[in-house]
């Protein structure tokens, strides 16, 4: 074979084997094709990491399924879908085996959500109040959280029936869950949080740090403690209470968006039922306490 320059002459064309390259070239695509359907397939296979003090475990949803205690469970008043849901699940307390009720659990979302509950109503069995740890399976999706979304809330969601008995709170129910860690408790690991030591248990602020505990540190630190970072710090640089008059803060509380609506608040209200009225004058009476024993703003967590 020859070529033609552009100036006439003629030169030895290079001789290509078309065949082979195309070949090779077909085979390493093939490859990569495949490498990619079983990373999908790898990524597509939910995990859920377990620390307990030094063991750690991790499960996918056929693991936890196949405990002994997995059981279908009905969910009359569902927090995140807001309706009866049905769920298979297993008692969260054969997933927490070891653990002391004194101890406490915190729940990590996938979204950065931090959930840090006691021990104890996590471990209880019986006809009381009992959690479970809802499992999503690929061939039995749960419906999406938002209409037009994707995201439902599992793979794992903690998910309770009685909660009426115990006082379980919606806070209490952490979905889209990626790891389980047993902590210390809160105020032990952040002491800047905990009122002062001289005041009695029965105190309405000690009443409003275990509201607090409750029904806020999932979502705000204070005074820069804390495990969450989902929204602001209620005490550095302001607290509430220092610039919102207390039926202001009050309404806040109940129903964040009668009070200021824009598109992307995420803050649910807490009704009577989720916090008394006698729990929200303690937890304001706990924040009141807190503005006069601020940290410096420069302290990091």
């Amino acid at each position: 074979m020859r070529e033609v320059t552009a100036f006439g002459d003629r030169r030895p064309a290079q001789s290509w084997d078309h065949g082979r390259p195309a070949h090779a070239l077909q085979q390493a695509l093939t490859g990569l094709v495949t490498a990619a359907l079983a990373l999908g397939v790898i990524a597509a296979e939910p995990e859920l990491t377990v620390t307990l003090g030094e063991r750690m475990a991790t499960y996918a949803p056929a693991a936890l399924l196949g405990l002994p205690a997995a059981t279908t469970i009905t969910v009359p008043h569902d927090v995140a879908y807001k309706r009866e849901m049905s769920y298979r699940a297993v008692p969260i307390a054969s997933v927490l085996a070891g653990v002391a009720a004194d101890e406490s659990i915190r729940f990590v979302a996938h979204d950065g959500f931090v959930a840090t509950l006691p021990a104890a109503p996590l471990l209880a069995r019986g006809e009381g109040a009992v959690a479970y740890l809802a499992v999503e399976v690929p061939e039995a999706p749960w419906p999406p959280l938002k209409a037009g979304e994707a995201a439902s809330a599992g793979p794992f969601y903690l998910v309770w029936t009685h909660p009426e008995f115990a006082g379980i709170g919606p806070e209490q129910w952490p979905y889209q869950i990626a790891r389980i860690e047993s902590v210390a408790p809160l105020a032990r690991r952040y002491p800047q949080l905990a009122p002062g030591v001289a005041l009695s248990v029965r105190e309405p602020v000690q009443r409003g740090f275990s509201a607090f505990e409750k029904h806020c540190a999932v979502c705000h630190t204070l005074n820069l403690g804390g495990d969450a970072t989902v929204g602001p710090d209620l005490n550095v640089p302001y607290n509430p209470t220092e610039y919102m008059r207390v039926d202001a803060l009050r309404r806040l509380i109940r129903d964040p968006q009668s009070l200021r609506r824009w598109p992307g608040a995420k803050m649910q209200g807490f009704t009577p039922a989720a916090l008394s009225d006698r729990e929200l004058n303690d937890l304001l009476a706990y924040l009141r306490y807190m503005a006069d024993r601020k940290v410096p703003a420069q302290v990091a967590k």
